[in-house]
């Protein structure tokens, strides 16, 4: 009797709450959870989903407010002439002429720009500078003119690159420091010895106070001319050697001497001098630690230390 009482209690109130959802809830405004407030039961709970289906949004916006939206969307894109196939070929290839245009008149504007920065010979000088370093932050035309004016350019004559190194309105007199170089010349069966073939000397602003050739003492058997530059005209009409050593010998006389590589200058011409006045560029450490080399060449020197080419075909003493 009891099952029967409960089982009928739950029809009357499955049979109420039907009722009451037909005649009491609108058809869009409801949901799950008034029902479930109003009936308390399963039943309710079932009607949720349905009813959260029918709604359609959460602020209950009609069902179909949304596909029409998209529909007078999508009537407007086909509609509009912006969006057409053709247009936006058209679009493209106006863009692209418009991109090409652009480019060039942003070439001729940066053309123009360059040549208005680029400097004159007149404007360009540099203080120790590698043309390198130049190069990248001015430009090749500048780099052209540094090297030109450091005497750095291929093929260039002995008179440019004394130019760049020495002052035009020096003094040309003896100065308490000199500067000696000797070009030899081979002698003996296969021209492995050397006798002195030039001797030259410079102040100590550069100005040559001393270039003389030498007659040879013995049978030259290799002029090294590629090297030495000297040809058999110059020395056979050269000054005698006694002379010549004697007036090296009176101007290196209480003088500081400066060369590179200065025993062999001393050995050719059979000469001595003090220790304490002589200046070797090739024993000078800071030097060699500035290049990395125990015993670093005179052209080494020059292009590293003064951005000055030497030495680049036939040497030249002076």
């Amino acid at each position: 009797q009891l099952l029967k009482q409960k089982a009928k209690s739950s029809n009357e109130s499955l049979s109420t709450c039907q009722t009451y959802t037909k005649k009491k809830l609108p058809p869009a405004a409801g949901n799950g959870r008034e029902v479930a407030a109003v009936n308390g039961n399963r039943s309710a709970e079932k009607a949720k989903p349905a009813s959260k289906k029918d709604s359609g949004s959460a602020k209950g916006s009609p069902p179909l407010a949304k596909p029409k939206s998209k529909g007078v969307a999508t009537d407007k894109n086909l509609n509009g002439t912006k969006n057409t196939g053709k247009s936006c070929k058209e679009k493209k290839k106006n863009g692209n002429i418009l991109k090409e245009e652009g480019d060039i008149k942003h070439k001729r504007r940066k053309a123009e720009g360059l040549a208005e920065q680029q400097p004159t010979e007149a404007e360009i000088w540099f203080d120790d500078v590698d043309p390198k370093d130049i190069e990248a932050a001015i430009g090749p035309e500048a780099a052209k003119i540094a090297r030109r004016n450091l005497g750095l350019e291929t093929g260039q004559s002995k008179q440019s690159v004394e130019q760049v190194l020495v002052k035009e309105k020096a003094s040309e007199g003896l100065t308490g420091a000199v500067a000696m170089d000797c070009e030899m010349v081979g002698v003996g069966p296969k021209g492995e010895d050397s006798i002195v073939a030039r001797v030259s000397i410079v102040n100590q602003f550069g100005k040559c106070v001393y270039d003389k050739y030498v007659k040879p003492t013995e049978k030259v058997t290799d002029y090294r001319t590629a090297v030495s530059g000297i040809r058999p005209e110059n020395i056979n009409t050269g000054e005698d050697f006694k002379t010549v050593q004697k007036e090296v010998a009176d101007i290196l006389n209480g003088r500081i001497l400066v060369g590179h590589a200065l025993r062999n200058d001393l050995k050719v011409l059979f000469l001595d001098h003090p220790k304490k006045k002589i200046r070797d560029t090739q024993k000078y450490k800071p030097f060699r630690q500035r290049v990395k080399n125990a015993r670093p060449s005179l052209k080494l020197l020059c292009e590293r230390l003064l951005n000055v080419q030497v030495q680049t075909s036939e040497h030249c003493s002076v």
